[in-house]
């Protein structure tokens, strides 16, 4: 524990930089002492001889001239007192800073462009004097050497080798975020130890070119600056077990995110079959598992990005997460998609998501980890960059309301082009004002009544088709996690969206709405809404006809 002392010096009335550092100051455990406004040099060197702080935080934002003769008057009473063994920092505007930088007495200067996670880090350090600061290579010592300020991520592939590594650079030195996500191209994830199948016109297509081991530890050494930002990657689409020790042994992948039923032919993404994606997407979380690398389960929003209902969209978080852990996986990510589909309303998006993890969440233990990861949806950015910045912002102070471990910045640039390195910084730099805004008080819109209500009814509608599952599949040991029993859900509809009508190796029959801002199964026969019993019972009664017949 250390003792901080702090004041606005000379005619400085401005004090609310100081008073905010010193709170984060006894957040972290330590003692301070404020002597207000407008204190001047004399008052200031008696304090600090008759109370012994470890530091002094001196504050001070008005003209940048009239700081000189304060600080030389300082500068002067330091040596004569002998105060050097005290570790003195400064806080002003940036012209005012750029002034105290010229004085090698302070340890530290902050000049407002710094954000909080860098001034926490900055208090947390063991030696206040050293201005470096080491940045963990591990995600859960990251994240929680930075909570409750989450860790950003951001994903970034170009169609260009060398501009992504010229933009991995750029970012990793802006200090701006904690992970960046690679996002190769097509070729790369389904053809990379078969090159010779890739369809080289589409070389690009959806992100980097990788095609060499030395590629990706290129982008591993171009990150080697600023902040040591950790790497992620998508997953392999086939030879899945090759691309994660790839992964693991070239950029030291912060993450798996597998999906449990995609990357194949149900969504175009692969030429695997669903119980072969399934059973090779679990023992994949299994290799990370017992290799203690974190996994994420990007499940869920893969469904509500195809119209599926919100109760299916909480059914699949939560049977995401149950596989990780009964697979073995210590660390699991679980990642809320907000605005899917983009026309839900706020309260009743943050219902599913707080449905969700209430649910994922019920699994915790000694043995299995949870961390929240939020993110914007991926069709919810309007192709006016201006409105989507709005838009950004407004759905970050939303996913904010769960208290998220990870924040995934999706670029502003979306709709009208891939994010390259400026974008990724601005976008980031808009999620991190959102969040600085939010940490300290923020109106607590879980405990609206209307939000509570809708998640309620989302976690008893998603038990009855939990329950399904088990009634349906009596003779599986474990229907939530058999691979057979979920590729015959999806097959026969239990499980199903609007978006896979005509794909053979699913149902695609379901029916929804957007009605009162939630996402809900209708029946055309009804002409309405229906309840989790009502759709089931439907589906099934259609499907025993069919068999009678």
């Amino acid at each position: 524990m250390k003792k901080f002392l702090g004041a606005a010096i000379g005619n400085c009335v401005h004090v609310g930089g100081a008073v905010n550092f010193l709170r984060l100051v006894e957040k972290e455990g330590h003692g301070t002492e404020f002597l207000g406004a407008a204190v001047s040099i004399d008052k200031l060197i008696q304090a600090t001889i008759n109370l012994k702080p470890d530091v002094v935080c001196i504050g001070f934002r008005l003209t940048p001239e009239s700081v000189i003769p304060l600080l030389d008057n300082l500068e002067n009473e330091i040596e004569k007192r002998k105060l050097n063994n005290i570790t003195w920092i400064f806080g002003g505007t940036k012209p005012v800073a750029n002034i105290a930088r010229k004085y090698s007495f302070f340890s530290k200067i902050f000049d407002g462009t710094e954000d909080l996670d860098e001034v926490i880090q900055y208090i947390k350090g063991n030696n206040l004097r050293e201005i470096k600061t080491s940045y963990s290579q591990n995600l859960i010592d990251r994240i929680e050497s930075k909570y409750p300020y989450p860790v950003i991520r951001h994903h970034f592939g170009l169609p260009s080798l060398e501009e992504t590594f010229d933009g991995i650079e750029k970012i990793a030195s802006s200090k701006i975020l904690d992970i960046i996500s690679i996002g190769p191209d097509q070729n790369a994830q389904e053809n990379f130890f078969t090159p010779e199948k890739m369809n080289h016109e589409l070389d690009g297509a959806g992100g980097v070119p990788l095609r060499s081991e030395e590629d990706f530890k290129k982008l591993y050494q171009c990150s080697r600056t600023g902040n040591y930002p950790l790497l992620r990657c998508y997953s392999g689409t086939t030879e899945v077990f090759k691309f994660a020790k790839l992964l693991k042994d070239t950029i030291n992948n912060a993450w798996c995110a597998v999906p449990l039923c995609w990357y194949n032919v149900l969504d175009g993404r692969g030429p695997r079959e669903v119980l072969d994606s399934i059973t090779e997407g679990q023992k994949l979380m299994k290799w990370h598992g017992e290799r203690n690398i974190p996994v994420e389960v990007n499940e869920s929003h893969h469904w509500s990005l195809r119209d599926a209902h919100d109760t299916i969209g909480v059914v699949m978080a939560f049977l995401a997460a149950y596989n990780a852990k009964k697979i073995g996986v210590k660390h699991y990510i679980s990642q809320y998609m907000f605005n899917v589909p983009p026309s839900m309303h706020h309260k009743m998006d943050l219902a599913k998501m707080l449905a969700k993890i209430e649910l994922i969440e019920s699994l915790e233990d000694k043995n299995f980890k949870v961390y929240r990861q939020v993110r914007a949806g991926l069709a919810s950015l309007s192709a006016d960059l201006d409105v989507a910045k709005g838009q950004l912002a407004a759905s970050t102070y939303l996913a904010m309301s769960v208290k998220p471990h990870i924040v995934h910045v999706v670029g502003f640039s979306e709709a009208d082009h891939a994010a390259n390195a400026d974008d990724v910084i601005e976008s980031c730099k808009i999620v991190r004002g959102v969040i600085r805004s939010t940490l300290h008080g923020m109106a607590d819109m879980t405990q609206d009544q209307e939000v509570v209500y809708r998640k309620n009814e989302l976690i008893n509608e998603a038990k009855v088709l939990l329950n399904a599952l088990k009634e349906l599949y009596p003779e599986s040991p474990n229907s939530w996690c058999d691979p057979l029993v979920l590729t015959d859900a999806i097959k026969r509809g239990i499980i199903d969206a609007p978006h896979l009508r005509g794909n053979p190796s699913a149902k695609g029959t379901l029916e929804t709405r957007i009605i009162d801002g939630k996402c809900l199964a209708y029946s055309k026969k009804l002409g309405r809404s229906i309840c989790e019993n009502e759709r089931l019972s439907e589906l099934l009664d259609i499907e025993n006809t069919i068999i009678s017949a």
